[in-house]
């Protein structure tokens, strides 16, 4: 199949309507753009449509890509992605672009809810309670990552040698890890995506580790970064995707 047929299949799939064919007043710039993305990429490696989906979405509010992101919330909506695996995925990203773009990304999450007939609030996934975030979140940081920031930061001073790793550790592992909907690889390949997008090198080998010690296969890491390429750009997207080169075995 060529690109312009896959890209028009595709397109179907995800937005139920048809790719540019002259309209507007960037038309060839669209197409390309399409016909990369729809035609091209999106048939490349093993991840069906609805994490692909969660991957632009993730990418897409690390950016604050709104009307974008609005977009492609309608299109995973489209694809089967339930309203709380969207809501987790955007939810995971406030450790890594911070609560205020999180915050505006949410936002436009509900404004697309809202206008599919999707009641909010949706129903809670909080798994643990106030007592039991640390604990839970300690543990499963360590089965991944071990001990790894804990002892980074160990130099610090008083209180800050225990207060940054335990923020990183209730914040990312205890108040969102914990919580149900996404599994573990699915967060872990977010997670990845979204350190690529930030630019993060230093961070992106441990959660390539990441990534396979909670399941993923190197097929699925390569797949995601390409996937968020686009819409990244092409010095991060390579980036990234020489980070994992140097973690995944050739032979995986």
């Amino acid at each position: 199949m060529d690109r312009i047929k896959a890209c028009e299949e595709k397109f179907a799939v995800l937005f139920g309507g048809k790719p540019n064919s002259g309209e507007g007043s960037d038309p060839e710039l669209m197409q390309i753009l399409q016909r990369l993305i729809f035609g091209e990429i999106s048939y490349t490696g093993p991840l069906d449509d609805r994490m692909r989906e969660l991957i632009t979405c993730v990418v897409l509010s690390a950016y604050q890509c709104l009307p974008q992101l609005r977009s492609h919330t309608a299109a995973a909506l489209h694809v089967g992605v339930t309203p709380l695996e969207l809501r987790e995925a955007i939810y995971s990203c406030m450790p890594f672009i911070g609560c205020p773009r999180t915050l505006n990304a949410v936002s436009t999450l509900n404004e697309t809810f809202a206008a599919q007939g999707i009641s909010l609030p949706l129903e809670g996934a909080r798994r643990v309670s106030e007592d039991e975030r640390m604990e839970e979140g300690r543990r499963i940081q360590e089965s991944i990552y071990g001990t790894e920031i804990r002892d980074e930061f160990a130099s610090l001073p008083e209180p800050f040698n225990r207060e940054v790793p335990d923020v990183l550790t209730g914040w990312f592992f205890g108040d969102f890890y914990t919580r149900g909907v996404l599994d573990g690889k699915t967060r872990e390949l977010l997670s990845l995506v979204l350190l690529a997008a930030l630019g993060a090198e230093k961070q992106l080998p441990s959660h390539v580790s990441g990534c396979l010690k909670s399941g993923c296969t190197a097929a699925e890491i390569y797949t995601a970064l390409l996937h968020a390429l686009p819409y990244m750009g092409f010095p991060l997207g390579i980036n990234a995707i020489r980070a994992a080169r140097s973690v995944i075995s050739p032979d995986a």
